[in-house]
């Protein structure tokens, strides 16, 4: 399966975005479109909205913002390593900042684990060690 690179080639964005694998469904890509998580150079697009190579889309996903420039139209949905030929990620790199980090629980504190509680039962003979 080739990549179409021909300037004048156009694809509706929903049908784009389920070809390079943005969305697993293409419904799912309509939704996203419908509720205004897509951009297509700074404009909020309806799903049949027709995208050319060298325009920029960018698409809300679960909290993240994804920017990509088209590169190629695709016929059909292919492989994954074949759809990333299809665009140019243009994603900024995440804040390491806005990374929280994972909080710890002190020994001796709350609850006790499954593994203290196994250590517990032992010390007092209601388990057999294994």
């Amino acid at each position: 399966m080739d990549i179409d690179r021909t300037p004048g080639a156009t694809v509706r964005i929903d049908v784009w975005l389920w070809t390079v694998r943005m969305f697993k469904t293409r419904s799912l890509a309509t939704q996203a479109c419908r509720g205004g998580h897509v951009q297509v150079d700074g404009q909020r697009v309806k799903a049949a909205q027709k995208v050319t190579i060298g325009q920029e889309v960018r698409v809300r996903k679960a909290g993240t913002e994804f920017v990509w420039r088209i590169t190629g139209i695709l016929p059909t949905r292919p492989g994954a390593a074949i759809a990333v030929g299809a665009y140019e990620d243009l994603t900024p790199a995440p804040d390491p900042a806005l990374r929280g980090f994972v909080p710890k629980r002190d020994k001796g504190l709350g609850r006790p684990t499954k593994k203290d509680r196994r250590d517990l039962d032992r010390l007092r003979g209601r388990r057999p060690e294994r």
